[in-house]
């Protein structure tokens, strides 16, 4: 289908005159439509489209209907009947009354070509200049992030069940695929094992009938690979999604030897989870842990403003893999936002967020100051609390020489790569000066014969220590009191817009989701903030504001 762009048209006057009899007090919708326009418009979207071909739908249109589809949690069949039913919606999209709209199809069509172009980001980005061009965003102002846990649209399965439910799945595929192929190349119990699901609660209990059974399904599942990749198979078979989700399953899963299929032991190779495959429907999703916390799925990270005196909107949505670290985004958040020009001059975050790498990287790169608490110094010196953690030493980098509390200097300092590979510094005492102190065992340590430290390269070892100094002080924590709103939105995204609940499988259409709702969010929070309906404070109950305000008294 081609595009034929074209500005988006006025709203009717049909369409008009009965909307404002409907709605006598006025519309959210009506009044979206009324102080920020079409919002979008065909130019932006013209790239994903081919130059001929059928006429497309105006994606100017799709796009606006995208947006109130994840607001109001609509099926793409939901929100096709809205187009032709409500009077608001067809308002918002300058559509006469007598419009049939379009098959419900159109919509999954639009979301392909956005995932397809990797132009999720154009959602949320029109809105943003909507935002900008009314004033009521700029950069280097304040922003603040946070994230939160995505759950994936597929069971949470054991490793048993995963391998069960691959081969189930590849099987099912097969057969609609293949018809005749698949019967000539399967064994006579398959039926029975691989007709339903297997459920944890139907599985064996014991550990080592779990191996065996699982080991047979390695079996079936090696003599369905050996059979796909004989010559005589049609090579297309090889290429379905669902044999090649087998065949990395496998992989994972079992040795595959000439004479056996064993099944793999905890530390026998398995991947870490940033790899490992926990649903054969979404390759994506991934196990994720969090303080108390496990699920399998993604993470969302969203940025928002938090400036005095103007409306709170998302600046920039990350989807990652579950266990993705914070501190990994923070980064990618900032380019982000550099590419948008809305590059802040404080980032409020929390500790998952900071480093100290990533403390002098965001002043030198973005000149942004990233505000948040640092890491603690678990060392036991440090916990110890009897004056020998290491910010008591005075380190002399010019010299590359630290001095102890006691006034004694090191022997030995190495320029170094730690475990991670971060640029570190090893620095080592005279054994004989530590021998010879009497706090060498609170300094060094019982059994040490003498102090041995490492420690971060000097930009970094210095924005770490300031980072700790500052979060000490009064002024600290009335800033990053700032932080906390942006939990009130992660709220309102999880409990009013679904964030935590993916529609779909794969993460490129789960951040689509997740950037539609952002902008779906933003597009809400500027109508209120223009036609007057300011921010609200904390609610507080009846109770609580009678006790308050008798103490004032």
């Amino acid at each position: 289908m081609c595009l034929r762009p074209g500005p988006p048209p006025p709203v009717p006057g049909d369409t008009a005159h009965v909307a404002r009899l409907a709605f006598p007090r006025g519309n959210m919708l009506l009044s979206l439509r009324d102080e920020l326009g079409s919002v979008f418009d065909d130019h932006r979207f013209a790239r994903l489209f081919p130059g001929k071909g059928q006429p497309a739908k105006a994606p100017w249109r799709l796009a606006l209907v995208t947006l109130l589809q994840f607001a109001e949690e609509l099926s793409d069949r939901q929100a096709a009947d809205a187009v032709r039913s409500r009077i608001d919606w067809k308002y918002l999209l300058g559509l006469p009354l007598a419009d049939a709209g379009f098959d419900s199809t159109v919509l999954s069509e639009f979301r392909s070509r956005l995932v397809a172009g990797a132009s999720e980001a154009l959602l949320l980005d029109a809105v943003l200049e909507v935002a900008v061009a009314h004033r009521l965003l700029k950069a280097g102002g304040r922003q603040r992030t946070d994230s939160t846990h995505v759950l994936a649209a597929t069971r949470a399965i054991n490793r048993v069940e995963c391998v069960h439910e691959t081969l189930r799945h590849a099987s099912e595929v097969l057969a609609l695929a293949a018809p005749t192929w698949l019967p000539t190349h399967t064994l006579p119990h398959w039926t029975e094992a691989y007709g339903r699901r297997a459920f944890d609660e139907r599985l064996p209990r014991s550990a080592a009938k779990r191996v065996t059974w699982a080991e047979q399904i390695g079996v079936d599942g090696h003599h369905l690979l050996v059979a796909l990749d004989a010559t005589t198979a049609p090579s297309w078979l090889r290429q379905l999604p669902a044999a090649v989700m087998l065949r990395r399953v496998w992989l994972q899963q079992f040795h595959a030897g000439e004479a056996n299929v064993r099944w793999r032991g905890e530390r026998e190779g398995i991947p870490p989870a940033a790899r490992f495959i926990s649903s054969p429907y979404d390759a994506d999703a991934h196990y994720a842990c969090k303080a108390s916390m496990t699920w399998i799925g993604y993470k969302v990270h969203l940025s928002e403003t938090c400036d005095d005196d103007m409306p709170r909107l998302i600046t920039e949505v990350q989807t990652t893999s579950g266990p993705i670290a914070d501190g990994d985004v923070t980064t990618p958040i900032h380019q982000a936002l550099r590419d948008k020009d809305l590059l802040p001059a404080q980032h409020f975050v929390d500790t998952g967020y900071i480093n100290a790498g990533l403390l002098v990287e965001t002043k030198r790169d973005f000149g942004i100051d990233l505000v948040g608490p640092a890491r603690a110094d678990f060392r036991w010196q440090s916990q110890a609390g009897k004056g020998f953690a290491m910010d008591a030493f005075s380190i002399d980098w010019d010299a590359q020489r630290v001095t102890c509390p006691m006034g004694r200097h090191s022997s030995g300092w190495s320029p170094a790569l730690d475990n991670r590979g971060t640029p570190v510094i090893k620095v080592k005492f005279s054994t004989k000066d530590c021998r010879a102190c009497e706090h060498r065992s609170d300094c060094a340590g019982p059994t040490a014969t003498r102090r041995l430290m490492t420690f971060r390269t000097r930009d970094a070892y210095i924005a770490l220590q300031a980072a700790r100094h500052r979060q000490q002080t009064p002024e600290f924590l009335r800033l990053y009191a700032l932080r906390a709103g942006v939990e009130g939105t992660i709220s309102l995204a999880a409990r009013s817009f679904g964030i935590r609940r993916p529609r779909y499988f794969g993460q490129a259409k789960t951040h689509l989701q997740h950037v539609a709702t952002a902008a779906s969010i933003n597009l809400m929070c500027l109508v209120r903030w223009i036609t007057g309906d300011a921010l609200a404070p904390t609610r507080q109950s009846h109770f609580s504001r009678l006790i308050r305000a008798q103490a004032i008294h």
